[in-house]
């Protein structure tokens, strides 16, 4: 056992106890203020409701249990157990090229894991889902989708994969500086291909047709400059009860979308109080500021790999015989988690600081009791847990913690203004 299979096992052994330690704290959060509703929150969200979501939250963590123990096995099957090398040994037997055999050990690698984790995706949609009455996807609903997305990671992941293969082989030294400059091409046509030519393969969208309330978000849009593609309705309802908003693609294909279960729960007040927040994300830059963050962290794991991908010990030390390109970058995919785990805590701070601003452009753009009020009803639908563990969620959340997004919320409300906190 070299030193390198010592620190991979030490990482993952450190990784898989924490993650457990968060979820148990979690949990006995959970549990410890499931028969009080929080205060801020007590007009408005009924003890039932408030139950509802502790029940939801412990089922979805048992299912977070499950695969963090799943996953880590099938990592180690992979890596010391020897998956890698048989999978290998398997397509050498193929007679294919060097490039067409690594892209099949790529693509190969990332169908069985999606098939190890099918059983664990049934079982949360169609148990824990079902159980809370927010799943609305068929079982041949849940089978279509994961065709058509098995049949796009071939559409757009085997060019990539071979391009990126092409590269490692021909390029030199520096093939990791063409591949990220591949990588963020990519990344910015899918960003600019989704709204029009992949998310319509999933879902129907169609224009906002409320004219009272598509004016109202059209004057808003207007006040803060943006300009889209249109805002469009999404069938969420048919996979799921969950609502939402967000913003897709850039250039001349940014669109709104909005969930038909969010419009289906919310006021016109609160609905453009959502579209505030979500504008606020624009106005701040947050997008940009993603994408360069992703295309830095891009450019340094490639350059990682470049160098990883010379180094005997790196194979041998995750259980690996051979050598070659296609080796090193599906261990490199397999193993990057493990390793960057314990940076989860700065890239969760990074974006609730982002809703939080959000939440602040929102206040100034619309009355931020209509933001408060669309949220805790989205709170309340969704069953999200009003009572997180600190830890946790400072590990975990992309999002603030209800109560103390609530409270940064309420404190932009003017002191003059009237009426209670949330109307």
């Amino acid at each position: 056992m070299n030193a390198f299979t010592c620190l991979f096992a030490a990482a993952l052994t450190a990784g898989l106890g924490m993650q457990l330690w968060l979820a148990a704290r979690q949990a006995a959060h959970i549990r410890s203020h499931a028969d009080r509703v929080p205060p801020a929150f007590a007009d408005r969200i009924t003890l039932e409701d408030h139950q509802k979501a502790a029940r939801y939250s412990l089922a979805r963590l048992g299912a977070q249990r499950w695969d963090l123990l799943v996953g880590t096995l099938v990592l180690l099957a992979w890596t010391l157990g020897g998956g890698l090398n048989r999978l290998d040994a398997w397509i050498a037997g193929w007679s294919l090229g060097p490039l067409w055999a690594g892209a099949a050990l790529v693509i190969g690698t990332v169908w069985i894991s999606a098939l190890i984790d099918l059983p664990l995706s049934v079982w949360r949609t169609f148990g824990i889902e079902a159980r809370f009455g927010f799943n609305r996807t068929t079982p041949g609903g849940f089978v279509r989708d994961r065709l058509l997305a098995a049949a796009l990671t071939l559409i757009l992941g085997v060019p990539l994969v071979l391009a990126v293969l092409w590269l490692m082989a021909q390029a030199g030294n520096l093939w990791w500086l063409w591949a990220w400059l591949l990588w963020m091409g990519f990344t910015l046509f899918v960003t600019w291909a989704y709204p029009v030519l992949i998310a319509p393969l999933f879902n129907r969208f169609e224009p906002l047709k409320d004219g009272h309330l598509r004016e109202r978000l059209e004057a808003l849009l207007t006040r803060c400059g943006f300009r889209s593609n249109g805002m469009f309705v999404m069938d969420g309802s048919r996979r799921s009860a969950h609502g939402n908003a967000y913003f897709t693609g850039f250039g001349a294909n940014k669109r709104i979308v909005f969930f038909d279960t969010l419009l289906e729960g919310l006021d016109a007040n609160e609905v453009e109080a959502v579209l505030a927040h979500e504008l606020g994300h624009f106005k701040r830059h947050h997008i940009t500021k993603g994408l360069l963050l992703s295309a830095v962290m891009a450019l340094g794991g490639l350059a990682l790999l470049g160098w990883l991908a010379g180094q005997a010990w790196f194979f041998s030390g995750l259980g690996v015989d051979g050598e070659g390109h296609a080796l090193a970058l599906v261990l490199f995919m397999l193993t990057l988690p493990t390793f960057t785990l314990f940076i989860s805590p700065l890239m969760s701070r990074l974006s609730r600081h982002h809703e939080f601003e959000a939440d602040s452009f929102a206040a100034e753009q619309t009355n931020p009791r209509h933001l408060i009020s669309g949220l805790v009803k989205m709170y309340r639908d969704n069953a999200s847990t009003l009572t997180p563990d600190p830890l946790y969620s400072a590990f975990y959340h992309s999002h603030p913690p209800a109560p103390v997004r609530i409270a940064h919320l309420s404190s932009k409300i003017p002191a003059q203004g009237p009426g209670p906190l949330m109307e």
